[in-house]
């Protein structure tokens, strides 16, 4: 019961962060290898992204009643996802995260640094492209986040939004509630696959569904509330968070 309910004091927490600048896998995923030893790695990750779904449902909803969000671009990059965060979902059995982790660590450097350097931003919304084309690059971002959720996750919303603010132009507030739609359709395939294979705790799962949901909630009202410099800060406080949970972990093996 104990570790239940610290795994569901984490989930709250993951839910708060998620809701503004992604990234509670940083928080969840590690509480729940702590807390549940035994339980295979696949079971871990499809029982955190179920948990993550209505969360990310929850923001995703309040998101919609204060933030404008383009479907036109954010549509074609959420159906690129799904698929693609399904064939991700799979390939968790067949290769090693492991290999993984440097590139990522080396890529979440690089977005901290130009993300703190160029200090506006992401500060105004103001799309770089025509129609056409930023939604053909909406389809590739989806697509390649997408698998990278399904297969790894940690640090993915905080990807979209980087994605969303440096190469679509959107301001950070905006970038963070599309991220939101686009990581319900990943979390959705990853629980679909997860499901259809037996790798997926409910019992525990709605346990923490229930905690992130008051996490999203909160972090969500706090980030529309705030606006896009809240949103920027906090995105550069996760990310550091999330570089120096991978380097911790890469180094210990």
């Amino acid at each position: 019961m104990m570790s239940l309910l610290l795994l569901c004091a984490f989930s709250m927490a993951a839910g708060f962060v998620d809701a503004v600048v992604g990234g509670g896998g940083l928080i969840q995923l590690p509480a729940a290898w702590l807390l549940l030893p035994g339980v295979p790695f696949p079971t871990l990750l499809g029982t955190n992204k179920f948990a993550s779904f209505f969360g990310t449902s929850m923001a995703l909803q309040r998101y919609r009643r204060h933030v404008a969000i383009d479907f036109r671009v954010v549509g074609p990059a959420a159906l690129a996802a799904f698929p693609a965060a399904f064939l991700g979902a799979r390939a968790v059995s067949l290769l090693n995260p492991d290999y993984v982790r440097p590139i990522v660590l080396g890529l979440l450097v690089v977005v901290a640094l130009y993300v703190f350097f160029v200090k506006e931003l992401g500060l105004i919304h103001k799309p770089k492209h025509a129609p056409r084309k930023m939604r053909w690059l909406a389809v590739i971002i989806g697509g390649v986040l997408g698998f990278y959720d399904g297969f790894f996750g940690p640090g993915m919303g905080s990807f979209l939004i980087f994605a969303f603010v440096g190469i679509l132009g959107f301001d950070f507030l905006s970038a963070s509630a599309s991220a939101k739609a686009i990581n319900w359709c990943t979390n959705l395939a990853s629980i679909i696959y997860f499901g259809s294979t037996g790798q997926l705790l409910y019992g525990i799962g709605l346990a923490m569904a229930a905690s992130n949901v008051l996490g999203a909630t909160l972090g969500s009202h706090l980030a529309i509330r705030k606006g896009s410099k809240f949103v920027r800060i906090f995105f550069l406080i996760i990310v550091a968070g999330l570089i120096a949970k991978l380097a911790q972990t890469i180094w210990t093996g």
